[in-house]
């Protein structure tokens, strides 16, 4: 948040961190240029005599992309082969899919070739929806190679839902730089979603400020959990429905315009005619879009303030929130990071395990180490099997969310000690509107890329795309 003073004099260097904390708000604003996609069908009229919004006449294809940090026990997660058969018996990690695995696709062979194997975690995380060669920075000069897939999908199909993509998380953004591990910024360990290959986008932590974006600020109501939520005012703001969070910022960008030097002021009044840019965006996105309207409502209420006390209530809620979005049409492309690169999380709360996902992911191939972080990893996938049951139980027409749904889960390495980037572990789930025959595992040929997903599950949405990062080809889900 920008800081007023009541000195005139202020130094630059204060200045260039007060923008910076102000852009915990405004680092959102850029990405929303892209909410233009493509404008809707001027012959189908959006509202009807009444001026209510038409709905649409069929489900829409959802994506989400779920990421999880640190990899898998390779041993007790791929199945062993069956001849002249794609079905697949459950490995240990992969039991808690045993209620819903007609519903998932196990994925064989992805990769991404241009990942930098000069550090095991860093530029693999930025990677994992773009596909890009990541440039080994400091911080100052970002660069992934490539916009994320989900980023894709919303300039395409953006400017049809209130929210062209929504980002969600459980950990604080990273800072710094890891000098031990290469030179990296941990930036690029805190963010999978990517406006263009120099833009990170904000994950939304705290579950009460996730659920207001879909229903208070919609597109004006960016990510917020970089500020201090003690501050009163902010707090205040956010319990209210009348005013954004958006607005004080502005309103103490100005105060402190009017304390500056020539020099200075010029910088901020650019900042400012920025974010003026983007509010016009924001009205001329406004106009009535045909939507999907789901009869009746699901049970997800306003969560209270701050952060959940219990990790797995955490995860979940995000979770239902997610869900909650796609249900009622306010975006049709998510991100879940449930953990950032390196995350120093403790899961003592789990039977059998005393210690942090990263730190146990280095197991040195002894058997109780490799015990508890397999328990870790298996946890992760009881909570991926929650959201895929959660969505299939929600009635869409004769179809459920789930069939209209493609729900990726996956980590950015394979084997969390050996750091590999091969075979990464993934899974799908939901049938892409009828793009995708689940209940099977797809070995694609080894070293297939990952980015080559990423272009069929495009299609599935209706959007022509032929190339995407590094793919040389399609990924055939049906």
């Amino acid at each position: 948040m920008l800081i007023r003073t009541k000195r005139a004099r202020l130094s630059r260097r204060r200045l260039l961190r007060g923008l910076s904390q102000g852009s915990a708000i405004g680092i959102s604003l850029p990405w929303l240029h892209a909410m233009a996609g493509e404008p809707a069908d001027d012959s189908t009229p959006a509202v009807d005599e009444n001026g209510k919004v038409k709905p649409l006449d069929r489900p829409p294809v959802r994506a989400a992309f779920l990421f999880m940090p640190n990899g898998v026990n390779p041993a007790n997660w791929t199945p062993e082969v069956k001849e002249n058969s794609d079905q697949f018996d459950l490995t240990p990690m992969l039991k808690p899919l045993a209620d819903v695995r007609d519903e998932v696709l196990l994925l064989e062979n992805l990769h991404h070739p241009n990942v930098n194997m000069r550090n095991g975690h860093w530029p693999k995380v930025p990677a994992f929806l773009s596909g890009g060669f990541v440039l080994r920075t400091s911080g100052r000069d970002m660069d992934t190679g490539s916009m994320s897939a989900d980023q894709f999908i919303a300039s395409k199909l953006g400017s049809h839902t209130p929210l062209p993509s929504l980002e969600l998380g459980v950990d604080s953004a990273y800072t710094g730089v890891d000098n031990v591990g290469g030179g990296f910024t941990r930036i690029y360990g805190s963010h999978i979603a990517w406006r263009d290959r120099h833009t990170p986008l904000p994950n939304e932590i705290v579950p009460q400020l996730a659920f207001d974006r879909l229903f208070r600020g919609g597109a004006a109501s960016p990510p917020v959990s970089g500020l201090n939520l003690h501050d009163p005012q902010i707090a205040k703001s956010l319990q209210r429905d009348t005013t954004s969070v958006l607005d004080i910022v502005l309103e103490d960008a100005r105060g402190l315009s009017r304390q500056l030097g020539s020099e200075d002021r010029a910088k901020l009044d650019e900042y400012l005619q920025s974010v003026r840019s983007v509010e016009q965006r924001i009205e001329a996105s406004m106009k009535p879009q045909r939507r999907w309207i789901n009869e009746g409502k699901i049970d997800v209420p306003r969560p209270g303030p701050g952060l959940p006390e219990q990790h797995i209530e955490h995860v979940r809620l995000m979770m239902d929130i997610m869900v909650l979005a796609f249900w009622t049409d306010s975006t049709r492309v998510a991100t879940f990071m449930m953990g950032n690169a390196q995350t120093g999380r403790n899961f003592s709360f789990l039977d059998g395990v005393n210690s942090s996902f990263h730190g146990i992911s280095h197991h040195r191939n002894e058997a109780d180490r490799i015990a508890e972080y397999e328990r870790i990893g298996t946890w992760h996938i009881e909570q991926y099997a929650y959201l895929i049951d959660r969505m299939r139980s929600l009635k869409e027409g004769d179809t459920t969310l789930l069939d209209n749904s493609m729900v990726m889960f996956g980590s950015t390495i394979r084997d969390g000690n050996k750091h590999d980037i091969e075979n990464l572990p993934l899974l799908m789930a939901g049938r892409g509107g009828g793009a995708i025959r689940t209940g099977r595992r797809l070995i694609t040929p080894e070293k297939s890329r990952l980015c080559n997903l990423y272009v069929s599950m495009f299609n599935a949405m209706g959007i022509e795309a032929e190339q995407f990062g590094t793919s040389d080809g399609k990924v055939d889900l049906s």
